[in-house]
C-alpha cells in the first residue's frame, strides 16, 4: 500500500486512483491520495469522465468527514448529488446521502439526518445492499448519540457489528467501534462495551492508523476502572498525529473530561472539556458542543460556546449573510449581492446556525429578531 500511494500522483488510470483511494480510506490514508482525486473531480467538472469525477468526489467527501473538512464535505455531497441527478446516475447517489446525513446528525438536524437515512434504507432493502444499510445505521447512530439517545444508537451500531465482534466484510465496524462502546456504557451494558474493546485489541486495529489507535485506547479508557482510566486516556491523546481527526479527538477529550469530573478532578476536567468544546464549536457540531458545555459548567467553569452566545456573536459578514438568507435568498443570490462565492456564503451560514442555536434557514428570521435585527421583506 505504501508504494502504491506514493506513486499515485503519476497514475493516469481513474479506476486505479479511485480504488486505491477507497482502500486507503479504510486505513485512514485517503488524505495522502487527495491530489489525484481532485484531478479527477476537475476533469469531471469540465465534462471529461464525469463518472470518475463523481466517484473521486465520494472518496474526498468521506475523507473530509473524518478529517474535519465539513464545509468542503457538504459542498462535495451537494455537487455530487446534482451531477448524479443531471446525468441519471441514481445508483451512486447513496454515498452523498450518507455524507449529508452524517453532517446533519452531527450538527443537530436529526429530522434531516433521519430522512436521509430512511432514503438510504429504502434504496438498499429491495436490492439487498447490506453495505448501504450499514451506512444508514451509522448515520442514525451518530445522530442519536449527539441527542443523548444512547439506546437508539446502540441498536443501530450493534446491527452493523455485534458487541464483541468486528464483523467480516463490514468496513464500518471500525468506524462505528467507538459509537458502540459509548452507547453500551450509556445504556448500562458494561459487559458489551468491554467485550467490544477486547475484540478491537485482539484484532490489533490500533496498529492500522493513528486514528484507530486513538479510538481503541479511548474506548479502552471509557471501560477501564478508576485506577487505569486516566492513564489510558492520556495514552490515547498522546498518539502522534491525532489532530488530523478533530471530531474523534474531541469525542475522546469529552469522554475523558466527563470521567475526570465524575472522579472529582475538576481542574483537569476543565482542560479536556474546554478543548473538546472549542473543536465542536469550530466544526459546528452543535449537540456535542452543548454536551461539552454542560459538562464544563458542571465542572465549575463559565463557558463561552458559540452555541450559547446568540446573535451578538456573529461577525459583520455572518450577520449580513444571515439577514439576506432570512429574506429567502439562495446562497447564489446572496453571493451575487455581496460579491462572494456561493461556497463562502454556505460556509458562513454553517457557522451562523450553531451560534444562533438553530438548524435551518427557516428559523433565521426569529433568531435574528431576538437581537433586534429585522430582516427586510
Amino acid at each position: 500500500m505504501e508504494t502504491i500511494i506514493r506513486g499515485l500522483s503519476d497514475v493516469g488510470d481513474p479506476v486505479q486512483i479511485i480504488w486505491t483511494g477507497r482502500a486507503a480510506f479504510f486505513l485512514d490514508r485517503m488524505t495522502e491520495c487527495r491530489e489525484p482525486h481532485w484531478r479527477l473531480v476537475r476533469d469531471g467538472r469540465e465534462g471529461r469522465a464525469v463518472t470518475s469525477g463523481i466517484a473521486a468526489a465520494v472518496n474526498l467527501c468521506l475523507d473530509d468527514l473524518l478529517t474535519g473538512r465539513w464545509t468542503e464535505a457538504q459542498e462535495l455531497a451537494d455537487e455530487g448529488l446534482r451531477l448524479c441527478a443531471l446525468h441519471g446516475y441514481r445508483l451512486i447517489e447513496w454515498p452523498f446521502w450518507f455524507g449529508q446525513a452524517f453532517l446533519a446528525g452531527c450538527r443537530g438536524d436529526v429530522e434531516r439526518a433521519t430522512d436521509l437515512a430512511d432514503r438510504m434504507t429504502r434504496w438498499a432493502e429491495p436490492r439487498g445492499a447490506a453495505l448501504v444499510l450499514s451506512y444508514s445505521r451509522c448515520a442514525r447512530a451518530l445522530a442519536a448519540l449527539g441527542q443523548g439517545n444512547a439506546e437508539e444508537a446502540f441498536r443501530n451500531v450493534a446491527a452493523i457489528s455485534a458487541p464483541g465482534t468486528l464483523a467480516p466484510r463490514a468496513p464500518l465496524a471500525f468506524w462505528c467501534a467507538i459509537d458502540l462502546v459509548e452507547s453500551a456504557i450509556r445504556t448500562r451494558r458494561p459487559a458489551a462495551a468491554a467485550a467490544h474493546v477486547a475484540a478491537m485489541e485482539e484484532a490489533g486495529i490500533a496498529a492500522l492508523s493513528p486514528r484507530l489507535a486513538l479510538v481503541v485506547r479511548g474506548a479502552a479508557a471509557m471501560t477501564a476502572p478508576v485506577d487505569r482510566a486516566a492513564g489510558l486516556f492520556e495514552e490515547a491523546l498522546a498518539v502522534r498525529g491525532v489532530e488530523r481527526w478533530p471530531f474523534d479527538l474531541a469525542r475522546v477529550r469529552l469522554a475523558y473530561g466527563e470521567r475526570l469530573r465524575r472522579d472529582r478532578a475538576a481542574a483537569e476536567a476543565r482542560l479536556q472539556l474546554t478543548a473538546a468544546l472549542d473543536t465542536f464549536d469550530r466544526l459546528g457540531a452543535r449537540p456535542w458542543a452543548t454536551r461539552a458545555g454542560a459538562e464544563l459548567r458542571a465542572a465549575g467553569a463559565a463557558t463561552s460556546s458559540s452555541t450559547e452566545r446568540g446573535p451578538e456573536s456573529l461577525t459583520a459578514q455572518e450577520r449580513e449573510i444571515a439577514l439576506l438568507a432570512a429574506t429567502g435568498l439562495t446562497n447564489k443570490e446572496i453571493g451575487h449581492v455581496l460579491h462572494l462565492s456561493h461556497r463562502t456564503v454556505g460556509a458562513n451560514l454553517y457557522r451562523v446556525f450553531p451560534k444562533l442555536g438553530i438548524t435551518s434557514r427557516a428559523a433565521l428570521r426569529d433568531a435574528l429578531r431576538s437581537d433586534g435585527c429585522e430582516p427586510e421583506r
